[in-house]
């Protein structure tokens, strides 16, 4: 299941001396063998530690190939980048700076295809959230769903500017946050749901309130549904997908005009 995590029964350090010591003495048979001298392995000092070196600079190449792979498979099998970046002792940024892509389908990088039906287009979400960091946390989450045109507004003026420009697309999706500067999320929602040309995109209020008054006055807005953003990264970006999921994967959503 996707989040499900691993267990070692060995410590870092003990998986590393394990790993040194079976690389160390495949470097040196292969060494020997590409030599075609096994039977005086000590002949050339020199020459051997210059094969070992030879032999573990494409160990390494064949290495970085094979954790790609590995990468993939654990894609295609429900982990996420989290995840993964555990695995390497690395962050989810590292891992996903290091394999770029594990998420999109392409025919370079078989990755698990996330949706049933590939979408003729890649989705609009308009993102409405002043916070840098749970931006970036958003973004990421919806990268590892498929292809989403994500934009950006970081106060409901800014958002309604978006949409009411002609040449903006229409979003498929709008996660909005209550608490920003200019045009909170409280009043950016009164507007939306007031507004007969706006009033059918679904609306995700994406929140850290759990307050009562704020839950209730978003379902009297006509918000679509309200989420209390989780304080665990890891049940955050599930949070964000579980939406992706519902909203753009399994609800049947109203036609453009």
């Amino acid at each position: 299941m996707p989040g499900k995590n691993f267990h070692l029964r060995t410590t870092p350090k003990e998986t590393a001396a394990v790993a040194d010591a079976a690389v160390a003495d495949l470097a040196r048979r292969l060494a020997l063998q590409l030599q075609q001298d096994l039977s005086n392995p000590t002949a050339d000092d020199r020459a051997q530690a210059l094969a070992r070196l030879h032999v573990l600079d494409h160990l390494q190449e064949a290495a970085e190939r094979l954790q790609r792979a590995a990468a993939a498979d654990a894609a295609r099998a429900g982990a996420g980048y989290p995840q993964i970046g555990r695995a390497c002792g690395m962050t989810r940024q590292g891992a996903r700076r290091r394999w770029p892509g594990l998420f999109n389908h392409t025919d370079e990088v078989p990755t698990e295809q996330l949706t049933m039906n590939a979408p003729a287009r890649p989705f609009d979400v308009l993102l409405v959230e002043d916070d840098i960091a749970d931006a970036m946390l958003i973004e990421e989450a919806l990268a590892e769903r498929g292809a989403r045109n994500l934009v950006q507004a970081t106060d409901g003026v800014a958002a309604l500017e978006h949409l009411r420009n002609p040449d903006s697309p229409r979003p498929d999706l709008i996660v909005l946050d209550l608490n920003m500067p200019r045009m909170n999320g409280r009043d950016l929602l009164r507007i939306l749901k007031n507004d007969a040309d706006l009033r059918t995109i679904p609306v995700v209020v994406l929140t850290t309130s759990s307050a009562p008054d704020d839950v209730a006055g978003a379902y009297t807005s006509h918000a679509n549904a309200y989420v209390t953003k989780p304080v665990n990264l890891e049940e955050f970006e599930q949070a964000v997908q579980s939406i992706d999921s519902f909203y753009l994967d399994t609800a049947t959503r109203p036609p453009r005009a």
